[in-house]
């Protein structure tokens, strides 16, 4: 592959080949005469279920807007109005929750860094309603999971305890708990790594050191500094296959700011990120128009970022949704093969060395005592392969 290599989008619905041309315009009044031959062959309801799917929605209405109303349907205009609208109050209700928490948290002298929600709404749009969000997340220090637990439950949140442990590896096998109130219809999640171990990340001191505070709110509310922010982007949506086109929205946003390249390719390169980095910008360029700097052409130099944009390029063609159980075996398959081609040589080492770690299902196989868990780092292959036997057996 050169530099004048392409993605093959060839496979991708033509209907979200259209929302994409459509949040690419800077000028819609100007630039929609250049979409018309998009629209012939459309399905509308397509067009919807994709939108939704891929959180475009809000940005999507503000360009709608522009439009001359005789190019899109009535019907699919207003419907994309009324979740912009229901996004609004949504994203309005998470800025006074994650005020209210960061409250109650510094009280309890609990450093806290949002991660996502509200605040990407507002640094990376200018405005909270134009980016969508499920669920407040931010990040503490592992050594104040326990006092926060406390706190959210006095307040009515309850724990979403699926967490199965043996030997403490949910402090590096798992990244993040939830927590749900019933009463606010408010779901938490409450980080204390960055993205799931095995794997080195920059330490929460670091990251505190490097915060930024949010104008969002009149009580302090920080975030992740600007580099830190594009590490985390692109590691979690590069965990996700960019199965949404809205974290390639917001690299596309996060990519215009003013971002110290230079530090960031060091940040990059000690967390084993960089050819991750690559694959988010050049997915952003070649499907959202994002510039490439000269700052930004060391990332995309070379294959392997190119390769791993188009591997991606799987998940935008199925319409892929990781969130929702059972995943269709044909996309469990891909997605962690996909897994395992975006880790580095580094990454995978750690990746197979983790497999040697004793698993809750070793403790189901054959329960002993807590005193005894040590024996499980011996007994580990032995399980495995008896459950494997058993598999086969009733298969």
């Amino acid at each position: 592959m050169d530099n004048n290599f392409s993605l093959n989008v060839s496979q991708i619905p033509i209907e979200l080949k259209l929302i994409m041309e459509i949040l690419k315009m800077e000028d819609v009044e100007h630039n929609q005469v250049d979409i018309k031959e998009w629209l012939k062959d459309i399905n509308w309801e397509l067009f919807l279920e994709l939108t939704m799917h891929h959180r475009a929605y809000p940005l999507l209405n503000k360009k709608l807007k522009k439009m001359d109303e005789n190019l899109i349907p009535p019907y699919v205009i207003q419907t994309i109005s009324q979740k912009y609208m229901m996004n609004t109050y949504q994203m309005l209700h998470f800025s006074a929750e994650m005020e209210q928490v960061c409250k109650l948290f510094d009280n309890e002298k609990i450093r806290l860094l949002f991660l996502k929600g509200p605040v990407l709404g507002e640094d990376l749009y200018g405005d909270v309603s134009l980016r969508t969000s499920g669920d407040l997340d931010f990040l503490i220090s592992i050594n104040d999971l326990e006092k926060a637990e406390t706190l959210l439950s006095n307040q009515g949140y309850v724990k979403d305890d699926y967490i199965q442990t043996v030997l403490n590896d949910w402090k590096w096998r798992h990244h993040h708990v939830t927590y749900f109130h019933s009463q606010k219809k408010i779901k938490l999640e409450i980080h204390w790594r960055l993205n799931p171990g095995p794997g080195k990340e920059p330490s929460f001191n670091d990251l505190w050191e490097r915060k930024r505070i949010c104008s969002l709110t009149s009580y302090p509310v920080y975030y992740l500094g600007r580099e830190d922010l594009f590490l985390f982007l692109v590691s979690h949506g590069a965990r996700h296959g960019w199965s949404r086109l809205r974290w390639l929205l917001d690299i596309n946003q996060l990519a215009r700011q003013e971002i110290n390249w230079g530090s960031l390719l060091k940040l990059m390169k000690k967390y084993q990120y960089f050819h991750v980095g690559g694959q988010a910008l050049f997915l952003a360029s070649q499907l959202l128009s994002t510039p490439v700097t000269k700052e930004m052409k060391i990332f995309i130099e070379g294959n392997r970022p190119k390769r791993l944009a188009q591997a991606a390029i799987f998940y935008l063609e199925k319409m892929v949704n990781l969130h929702n159980d059972p995943v269709p075996n044909e996309i469990a398959r891909y997605h962690k093969s996909h897994l395992f081609f975006l880790m580095s040589r580094k990454q995978r080492f750690f990746f197979i060395m983790s497999f040697l770690y004793p698993y809750p299902e070793d403790a189901q196989t054959l329960p002993l005592p807590n005193h005894l868990h040590f024996l499980y780092f011996l007994l580990r292959p032995l399980l495995w392969a008896w459950r494997k036997t058993k598999y086969h057996a009733l298969s």
